[in-house]
């Protein structure tokens, strides 16, 4: 599977999930996928609709089978967190009583923090159709609900599991801002190559005809130096660029794209000072 990496330890920790009364196999198994994905590993089932084991739920999991293999039924919701410290009930609807009322960030530190204090802890998610019973929210000690579009705020069983797997997963991070992995490190080129192939660009222009009427070329430079100023390209970007602007003194306007002239292709080769040449190898040169 894309982005599955099966020699890393899989992460199996955290609150427990619990789905109430759910109907269809292919729920549950789309709960066990998004589970996975952010490290949670024990589904609590309370009597679902088509009984247990379920194939569809196996086949719907995208081969996160630890999950499945581990999934334990009860009876009764009363039953499904009889051994826990601590539970959430996730809800849509505003409800009558006095729980104390969690966003999900808030709800993913306060999991985490009590996982931390070895608390057993669990997040209770409702029917597919209508959630969880008044009854069964007085089971839980806060509610948890999203900040979602009030004419359109149920989600699918699976979509709330994501979420809520996905703050608990964010809540262990040194930085809630990680992702799984980062870009090269790219510091902006010394002014020296920036001017450089400032100078490249505006003698290949004018040799071009770009610069039309002359009394305007001040101007135009000035602009054409603000926008390439902008990015802060990186030494490597700004030899992609020489390439570029190098195969521009190949051709003059009217001449066949497919002709090459050895003198002209000498003299930008010179003027790119080797950048064109790097370049040639990436498919960014005409070809010869």
């Amino acid at each position: 599977m894309a982005g599955t990496d099966r020699e890393r330890r899989m992460m199996n920790e955290g609150p427990a999930v619990v789905l109430v009364e759910p109907q269809l196999g292919e729920n549950i198994g789309m709960v066990a996928r998004a589970m996975a994905n952010f490290g949670l590993g024990e589904l609590r089932l309370v009597a679902p609709r088509d009984g247990w084991p379920n194939e569809k739920a196996r086949a719907a999991a995208s081969k996160a089978d630890h999950v499945i293999d581990g999934v334990v039924v009860f009876e009764t919701l009363r039953e499904a967190v009889a051994d826990m410290n601590y539970v959430l009930a996730t809800t849509a609807r505003e409800r009558d009583g006095f729980k104390p009322v969690l966003g999900p960030v808030e709800a993913g530190r306060s999991l985490r923090g009590r996982f931390a204090a070895g608390e057993k802890t669990a997040i209770l998610f409702g029917r597919e159709r209508f959630g969880l019973y008044n009854e069964e929210v007085a089971l839980a000690d806060a509610i948890v609900t999203f900040p979602v579009n009030p004419a359109f705020a149920s989600l699918n069983i699976a979509q709330a599991v994501l979420l809520m797997s996905y703050e608990w997963m964010k809540s262990g991070l040194d930085d809630e801002t990680d992702t799984a992995f980062r870009g090269p490190d790219m510091p902006p080129a010394p002014k020296e190559a920036l001017h450089g192939l400032l100078d490249h660009l505006e003698d290949a222009l004018s040799a071009r005809g770009y610069f039309r009427p002359a009394t305007k070329k001040p101007k135009m430079l000035d602009n054409l130096r603000a926008v390439m100023t902008r990015p802060g390209f990186s030494d490597a970007e700004i030899k992609v660029l020489r390439g570029v602007v190098a195969s521009l003194d190949y051709f003059s306007p009217g001449e066949p794209r497919g002709a090459v002239y050895p003198e002209r292709k000498a003299r930008a080769d010179a003027r790119a000072h080797g950048a064109a040449g790097e370049q040639r190898g990436q498919g960014n040169e005409p070809d010869e």
